[in-house]
């Protein structure tokens, strides 16, 4: 089986659906490993940037690599508006399957068609989206995804939203969320740890409500804390700055939140596992996610989580953390009140994070992604042809 997998949203910050797009290649590459008998992969990673290269070494070994010098906009503007070049052409080679890791597809001659759908929020808040993705997904989401051969999603919530929002049925769908990583659980965590948040700095991960959470714990202001708080850990978020974020950046360098949060910026792969190692706790605030990796990966450590009861995260945390309403700041600091005073509900969430990041597996992920890329080849071949 011939795979072209668009590399593009890994190329320089592996955050969100850049991160999935590196550890599935790795997991594929892992799984089906060249000569293995009646199920080899011959893997193609796609990469197309005027300024970002694939990092060397490159850490798949196994794939193949191909990377043009066409600006990402001017490609994305031919592939989705225009439906051209095929991905054989620009990646001069023959596929069975191209694969993009977002909701438009990859124009292509022969090869089965498969995207994944990682949320839909642009749908239901293009106000919180910018550029290609507010002028291109909503307009164009539905149409690919029922030309596809096949839908790729991280989670039953998104699937759910998938056939909500678009009309595609469940059988075109496969769920395949994301594994945990391979870390140890650490030991204990740090008495002097922060509060850490972690994603990219944008209106849907409810940034602002979070601040007025946190403004309310340091201030003891709000209704559902004590009268006599215990001195409030720092807040640390970790994630690139949007256009939108410089706003609340302008108010952690103000009373009452000067010196209490802190914005480090983009943490790169092989630095996350130390960010978590350093939390009390992960405060994972979203109105929407699609999944929420960050949750994952701080169970798989042990790190109690906090999280908005909605999209995803219920789903994802299965239990294992403590859930707050995102509409509400108070009750998202009365919940991560109650994890930094209550080592019972703290330990708790640590051993069900633990036992539940288990279940979780890059390797399950893999075999559910070929699968689905056999169907995707089958449907395709029965598919009548156009012209």
């Amino acid at each position: 089986m011939r795979v072209l997998i668009d590399y593009r949203p890994a190329l320089r910050e592996r955050s969100g659906s850049g991160e999935y797009t590196h550890q599935l290649a790795k997991a594929l590459l892992a799984a089906f490993p060249a000569g293995t008998p009646s199920r080899a992969l011959e893997l193609t990673l796609f990469a197309s940037s005027w300024k970002d290269r694939f990092a060397r070494p490159l850490d798949l070994a196994g794939a193949a690599a191909v990377d043009r010098r066409v600006p990402v906009s001017v490609l994305n503007f031919a592939w989705h508006r225009l439906g051209w070049p095929p991905a054989e052409a620009l990646a001069r080679g023959a596929y069975d399957v191209v694969h993009s890791p977002h909701p438009l597809l990859m124009p292509a001659r022969h090869a089965a068609q498969v995207i994944t759908i990682h949320d839909l929020d642009f749908l239901t808040h293009p106000e919180r989206t910018r550029a290609e993705i507010r002028r291109d997904y909503p307009a164009l989401a539905r149409d690919h995804a029922h030309r596809a051969a096949a839908v790729l999603v991280p989670s039953a919530y998104t699937a759910g939203e998938v056939e909500r929002l678009l009309g595609v049925p469940r059988e075109r769908m496969t769920i395949c969320p994301p594994g945990a990583p391979d870390w140890t659980p650490r030991a204990a965590a740090p008495k002097d740890g922060y509060v850490l948040f972690f994603s990219t700095l944008e209106a849907r991960k409810n940034v602002g409500g979070l601040l007025d959470a946190y403004e309310q714990l340091v201030t003891a202001s709000g209704p559902a804390l004590r009268a006599s708080q215990p001195s409030v850990p720092e807040l640390v978020l970790a994630g690139r700055a949007t256009e939108d974020a410089q706003p609340w950046l302008d108010r952690i360098a103000r009373p009452p939140l000067r010196g209490h949060v802190r914005h480090i910026g983009y943490v790169d792969a092989g630095d996350r596992r130390a960010l978590y190692d350093g939390a009390r706790l992960l405060v994972q605030p979203s109105f929407d996610e699609g999944f929420g990796l960050p949750v994952l990966e701080a169970m798989t450590l042990g790190v109690p989580v906090v999280a908005a009861n909605r999209g995803s995260l219920p789903e994802v945390l299965g239990g294992a953390g403590v859930l707050a309403n995102p509409d509400q700041p108070a009750d998202i600091a009365r919940a991560i009140a109650q994890v930094l005073n209550d080592d019972r509900v703290a330990t708790a969430c640590r051993d069900a994070g633990i036992a539940r990041a288990r279940t979780f597996r890059w390797e399950e992920t893999a075999h559910r992604v070929y699968d689905t890329y056999r169907n995707a080849i089958e449907r395709r071949a029965r598919a009548p042809r156009r012209g």
